[in-house]
């Protein structure tokens, strides 16, 4: 079972990938690796996941029951992949907001949507996945995905996920998981701490960022864990799907 990347209430850590930090320096630590790679980020997306990334996130999208008229958060949103669909389908009638925590992320995901036109219905806000800064029962859907593995208290971020969903949303968690194979593990394994950090030093320019994402995939809570901490927030009538054998997983979760 992977580890579940909370902090210690007595002497105040977290992990930071497979090290021990003080808490209150994680958030940084990430921004840090996130103002790196945000330039290469989605050629870097498509590289490491041979392109099959875009299918988790039509899966996604698919699942998520978007209508025209919601009112969308793309959490921690980055780029901008899922805001770019939610906008097609909420029409002019509805509203998406792009919230990421990193200006570095938020300024690609910005420039890249309105080089694609989508401008009418999208809003962007930096925040913080646990101190949302949207008033209660806002949001029809929240979505965060590939993001929840970087936030310093998962269980805080959940709770402020439920605050702001209306009575009768929904919060889909898109994130890399348990493979559900011994076979298919090691030879995950093997990819993300021999193959990924090259990539990423041959790409971005940038190793070492490549292999905190490899470890805080591993340190990050598996499926049933996951889904254990969506109950204790609040959320009812929770499931999860694995996709590709596990090495992602959708969660989904009901406000009532």
């Amino acid at each position: 079972m992977a580890s579940n990347d909370q902090s210690s209430q007595n002497d105040n850590t977290t992990h930071f990938g497979y090290k021990t930090v003080e808490a209150e320096n994680k958030a940084s630590m990430v921004a840090d690796v996130f103002h790196s790679v945000a330039a290469q980020y989605d050629v870097m997306n498509d590289l490491m996941s041979f392109g099959i990334h875009r299918l988790w996130k039509r899966f996604t999208i698919d699942a998520s029951g978007v209508r025209p008229g919601n009112k969308v958060l793309d959490l921690a949103g980055g780029t901008g992949d899922l805001t770019a669909k939610f906008s097609q389908i909420v029409g002019k009638d509805g509203q998406i907001i792009l919230a990421d925590i990193n200006s570095s992320m938020l300024n690609v995901g910005r420039d890249k949507l309105r080089d694609r036109g989508l401008v009418q219905n999208i809003e962007y806000v930096q925040a913080n996945a646990e101190f949302l800064p949207f008033e209660d029962n806002t949001f029809d859907i929240i979505t965060i995905a590939f993001g929840l593995r970087n936030v310093t208290d998962k269980d805080k971020a959940l709770r402020s996920m439920y605050r702001v969903l209306k009575p009768g949303g929904r919060l889909l968690v898109l994130e890399f998981s348990k493979p559900e194979h011994e076979i298919l593990n090691k030879a995950y394994d093997f990819y993300s701490f021999n193959i990924l950090p090259k990539m990423g030093e041959l790409v971005a320019k940038d190793g070492e960022s490549y292999q905190y994402l490899a470890e805080s995939i591993r340190m990050h809570p598996d499926q049933d864990t996951l889904e254990n901490m969506m109950k204790s927030a609040g959320f009812e009538q929770t499931t999860y799907k694995n996709l590709t054998g596990g090495i992602v997983a959708l969660h989904k979760g009901y406000k009532f």
